[in-house]
């Protein structure tokens, strides 16, 4: 990993900000991330996020935590929080920004447990492939104090394949539609490749159930999107 996210989010923190991040999917063109979209406080967070952090109790694990702005908002609230990204630029920022336990971890290396687990935009996202979902559910489970809770995001992008007469021209037959290949590109210079998986609720209760989660639907978004609720 170049680590092009965390330079991005390091130029902007640092006065340097000039271009935003460039994005595509194997079924999709190339789109905007406005970074300082990345840097949003509470007021301006998707309903979905408001409503996770609203439900946030105990200790909180904040599960990809890019600039900080949830554990920013969860610690100004008087929770304890712990932070964790795979970009050390995105673990940089976090502290600069005020973060106050921010570490460089890949989530399946984590070994302490929380009252809550935060996985946010799109946070199926990491479980990167169909076939590892029972591998990081299971691994976040066991991560979950008594009583404890996993919020968790996604979207069904179903309609992504949709055609104009309402047909869908997906391949059946092949690979679950929400595994898809994600591409990141920052000022001229390309990310390595990496997968990224969106999931539908019913195909998430189904993979919850296998390893005895919970899995409840809380919210549903303005575009396909949902906040899901595990215990």
């Amino acid at each position: 990993m170049k680590d092009l996210f965390g330079k991005a989010l390091l130029d902007y923190q640092n006065g340097k900000y000039t271009q935003d991040i460039i994005t595509s999917t194997s079924i999709s063109d190339d789109d905007i991330l406005p970074v300082p979209y990345l840097f949003r406080g509470y007021k301006d967070m998707p309903i979905i996020e408001q409503k996770a952090l609203k439900l946030c109790k105990g200790n909180i694990l904040d599960v990809g935590c890019g600039a900080g702005s949830h554990s920013l908002y969860l610690q100004e609230k008087g929770f304890s929080v712990k932070s964790i990204d795979v970009s050390p630029g995105a673990i940089t920022v976090s502290k600069q920004r005020g973060v106050l336990n921010a570490t460089l971890k890949d989530v399946l290396n984590e070994t302490e447990t929380f009252d809550t687990i935060l996985l946010l935009m799109n946070g199926t996202g990491i479980f990167k492939e169909l076939n590892q979902v029972s591998k990081y559910l299971s691994h976040l489970k066991s991560l979950l104090k008594p009583k404890g809770q996993i919020l968790i995001d996604s979207s069904d992008i179903k309609y992504m394949y949709e055609d104009e007469d309402g047909g869908y021209w997906m391949n059946m037959n092949s690979s679950y539609y929400g595994e898809l290949d994600y591409f990141l590109s920052y000022k001229g210079k390309n990310e390595n490749p990496m997968k990224w998986l969106y999931l539908d609720f019913d195909t998430l209760k189904f993979a919850c159930d296998a390893v005895g989660l919970n899995c409840e639907s809380v919210l549903d978004g303005e575009h396909f999107d949902y906040l899901a609720r595990l215990r």
